[in-house]
């Protein structure tokens, strides 16, 4: 029930900045190969890039939320490098869900919703997130994320997703991960 209710946040905000989405339903995915695994279902449903989410942080309690494409393996020291922390680790599921209002297996840069105005930030949040995207998803024309739980798969366009971030008061950074 809260993951209808997060979702029905979710797409109202969309609707306010004008943004327009598709959404399919699937059984619940956890992991990469089990999203794979269900998109042969709706193999022509569902092109465009695939991006997996990652929300970390170093030892400083700077948090990063990272949106990569599906298929890179992401390198942490080099991740860290291009994104001027420290050495970072994946953030405890306890500091995903007060923060992003999340929990693993659906994290996703939607959760931005539920972290509006990052001046207002919870307590014990020492610093902004920064908020990282991999050029290889800002390439496509359309990327597909999970809308605040791992049991739909929404697409967007690039230039919306970037337009989502800076409404929820985010300044997203475009990497290249490769």
């Amino acid at each position: 029930m809260e993951s209808v209710t997060a979702e029905k946040k979710l797409f109202r905000f969309l609707d306010q900045l004008n943004i327009q989405t598709r959404t399919l339903r699937h059984a619940p995915v956890f992991t990469v190969d089990e999203a794979k695994a269900v998109r042969i279902a709706f193999v022509d449903q569902m092109n465009g890039g695939h991006g997996k989410t990652l929300f970390v942080r170093d030892k400083k309690k700077r948090y990063a939320l990272v949106m990569v494409a599906e298929n890179r393996r992401v390198d942490l020291k080099s991740l860290a490098g291009k994104l001027s922390l420290g050495r970072i680790f994946f953030a405890s599921p306890d500091r995903l869900k007060e923060t992003l209002g999340v929990v693993p297996g659906a994290v996703t840069p939607f959760a931005l919703v539920n972290a509006q105005n990052p001046i207002d930030t919870a307590p014990g949040f020492l610093s902004p997130l920064t908020v990282a995207i991999d050029t290889a998803l800002t390439a496509q024309k359309t990327i597909w994320f999970h809308p605040l739980h791992n049991e739909a798969t929404t697409a967007i366009r690039p230039t919306d997703l970037l337009k989502f971030i800076k409404a929820c008061g985010y300044t997203p950074l475009e990497v290249d991960l490769e």
